[in-house]
């Protein structure tokens, strides 16, 4: 189940926060009590003129390229009156143990496990995010909450200063809150590195969705209140590249494709090969008739949206992919 308000019950009270701001949403879900690791339903809104992508996408808390590459061809910035836009909220969850904050880079997005407290049922919160772009790279592993910090100052290390005098932009040696500060009004910082990495706001709320940081991870400002809200230090953070995901539903298996992040944290073109290892390694053992031509369409198109691409292999029975998709080859075993 999806929530679009917010609940009665304490935990999920804490997610709607009135900003100045336009008006977003949580996507909290009530995680599955079958251990299915797939939540929330596609839905889809119609555009008024006055709207832009990224203001549909801001007000559905979505990323900058999550809601493009689900409407393709749809102009970002006019994409005109009575358009009916696609809103991807179908997810499989990043794979690993439910805990704590999980950051998958490719998918540009954050999911919060937090404690259930007495009759509350376990749920997932998810946000859109921005991460490191080339050269300024968001680090893997795992780390921690070591700090909350309200109206955080920034200091720019000396090496973006340097960035951004060659560019004609000098910087001062630091930053206080307000409208100028590129960290907003709430961070969170990282025990990663020296602690210079964090998880805060943004006074650039149309970037969020790309590689752009300069290695933190950004989020809309009511997106960071919410959270920063009800993370407790030392929560643990759990930072991810999985730009593949698999997940069985009914004995149909659904395939989630992301566009690589390189390196150095930048977006690349997908690599069929690459993504094909990926798919075969994430079904492990598993038995299954895959449809590989719309399994490669998929990754291809890395769209971000759950597709059915094959049945498992003790259930002939199963829907087949629907019609239309592409059909060159029939179903070919996979292991």
């Amino acid at each position: 189940m999806k929530y679009r308000t917010a609940p009665a019950f304490p935990l999920l009270a804490l997610l709607w926060i009135g900003l100045a701001a336009p008006a977003a949403w949580a996507a909290v879900y009530e995680l599955p009590t079958d251990g299915s690791p797939v939540v929330g339903a596609d839905s889809s809104v119609t555009s008024a003129y006055e709207d832009t992508l990224t203001d549909i996408a801001h007000r559905y808390s979505l990323g900058y390229y999550e809601i493009i590459r689900a409407n393709p061809g749809v102009d970002v910035w006019l994409p005109g009156a009575g358009k009916q836009i696609v809103l991807p909220g179908r997810r499989i969850l990043p794979p690993g143990p439910r805990i704590g904050i999980v950051v998958n880079l490719p998918e540009h997005r954050l999911y919060y496990y937090p404690k259930p407290h007495g009759r509350e049922k376990p749920v997932v919160i998810t946000y859109p995010i921005s991460v490191g772009k080339m050269d300024w790279r968001t680090p893997l592993g795992v780390t921690d909450v070591i700090a909350k910090i309200r109206n955080p100052a920034w200091y720019p290390p000396e090496s973006i200063r340097k960035e951004h005098a060659e560019n004609g932009d000098p910087l001062p040696k630091m930053v206080g809150p307000g409208p100028d500060n590129p960290l907003g009004d709430f961070a969170l910082r990282l025990a990663a590195g020296h602690g210079e990495y964090m998880i805060h706001g943004t006074n650039n709320p149309t970037a969020v969705g790309m590689s752009v940081t300069h290695g933190c991870i950004r989020m809309y400002p009511e997106d960071v209140a919410a959270l920063f809200a009800i993370v407790p230090v030392g929560t643990q953070v759990r930072l991810i590249n999985e730009p593949v995901k698999v997940a069985w539903v009914g004995g149909e298996l659904l395939l989630e494709a992301h566009p690589p992040v390189d390196d150095e944290g930048q977006t690349v073109e997908p690599d069929l090969q690459l993504l094909s290892a990926k798919l075969d390694h994430a079904l492990g053992d598993s038995s299954a008739a895959i449809h590989w031509d719309l399994a490669r369409a998929t990754l291809q198109a890395a769209n971000g949206i759950p597709t059915v691409v094959g049945i498992a292999a003790d259930n002939p029975d199963a829907a087949a992919p629907p019609a239309g998709t592409p059909t060159a080859s029939p179903l070919s075993r996979n292991r």
